[in-house]
């Protein structure tokens, strides 16, 4: 941020009017099915299970894995009652398996904490249906939630929701916050807002969202205006309402440019982590671009002032009336002719 204000990247008034948004931060994550994930959650149990020295009665990762073949088979042929009869095998396959590793370790203090979490995400998943909320979606990323936004190219994406709040004008990023769960856009503004203020010691003044925020959760002192706000709005309130659209292409690029659009890290914290340094490396991009105009306009300026001295000759003198001249880079030449 005091990069940013040194090199003029931002004016510190634009700190005080900021647009706000949310998207959506995948998790680095396969497309979750139920055959897959029947699937890895038998394999991590049975290998665990390895380690840990247990012997089973069966594994039926051969079968396992064979059926999960087909059920991906049936449903692209389109034959969902035969697809359901593989997945039913499937958690036949993984309820024994889970049952017997119960079994083995039961009255072992030691075994019983090293699988407890395994188990308890085995037993969700085989537990939750298909209307449930907050299913499980990766055995290794629990905290993973399901969110559509409609777009028509994305139905659903798997990850969490960040609330990204930027300065009206010039698109700084003063907030990335990364949420747990899929909370109602309304409700993340209040803290959005705070992280902002929190990160440039500035008090703001107005904030720009959509729609989506009717019914927020914000009380500070900053003027909120949704997207379609008609009454009351001054000429430079109009003006910035109607940049609120801005923050769209940037969100954009902080995905593709930087790494908000998957993210590697583990965890909720690593979704806030990432969250953070992905606007910070889109502000380093914004003072970059800065730099970069501001040396083509130092070179400009030197290549001016080091053009190189001609000698001219004017009409209607001697042939030996030669003198030096400087022309300016603009200029058209004379002739010697």
């Amino acid at each position: 941020m005091a990069v940013a204000l040194e090199s003029k990247t931002v004016k510190p008034s634009s700190l005080e009017r900021v647009t706000v948004d949310t998207t959506v931060q995948e998790k680095a994550i396969a497309h979750p099915s139920d055959s897959r994930l029947y699937l890895k959650a038998l394999q991590i149990l049975v290998r665990q299970a390895k380690k840990a020295g247990i012997k089973l009665r069966q594994s039926h990762t051969r079968l396992a894995k064979k059926a999960a073949t087909k059920a991906g088979r049936y449903a692209h042929a389109k034959q969902f009652k035969r697809m359901r009869r593989e997945l039913k095998r499937l958690r036949t396959y993984l309820g024994r398996v889970l049952r017997d590793v119960s079994r083995k370790i039961a009255g072992k203090a030691a075994l019983e904490a090293r699988f407890a979490r395994l188990l308890g995400l085995v037993a969700r998943l085989l537990a939750q249906q298909p209307k449930d909320k907050m299913k499980l979606y990766a055995l290794h990323a629990p905290e993973v939630v399901c969110i559509s936004k409609g777009k028509a190219h994305k139905r659903y994406e798997f990850g969490c929701k960040v609330g990204i709040a930027a300065t009206n004008k010039e698109g700084l990023f003063l907030a990335a916050r990364a949420f747990e769960g899929n909370p109602y856009d309304g409700h993340t503004l209040q803290a959005t807002l705070d992280q902002a203020e929190a990160m440039s010691g500035v008090e703001i003044q107005r904030a720009y969202a959509d729609r989506g925020y009717r019914g927020h959760d914000y009380e500070g002192k900053a003027k909120v205006m949704l997207s379609g706000h008609k009454r009351g709005l001054t000429p430079t309130m109009k003006r910035e309402l109607k940049r609120r659209s801005a923050i769209e292409p940037m969100i954009g690029h902080a995905k593709n440019d930087g790494r908000l659009g998957r993210n590697w890290l583990k965890g909720p914290e690593g979704d806030k982590i990432n969250a953070i340094l992905a606007a910070a490396g889109h502000n380093l991009r914004l003072v970059l671009n800065k730099l970069r105009l501001l040396f083509a306009r130092i070179l400009g300026l030197a290549a001016a002032n080091l053009a190189p001295i001609t000698r001219i000759w004017t009409p209607g003198t001697r042939q030996s009336a030669f003198k030096d001249t400087w022309i300016p880079p603009n200029r058209p030449k004379t002739s010697m002719a």
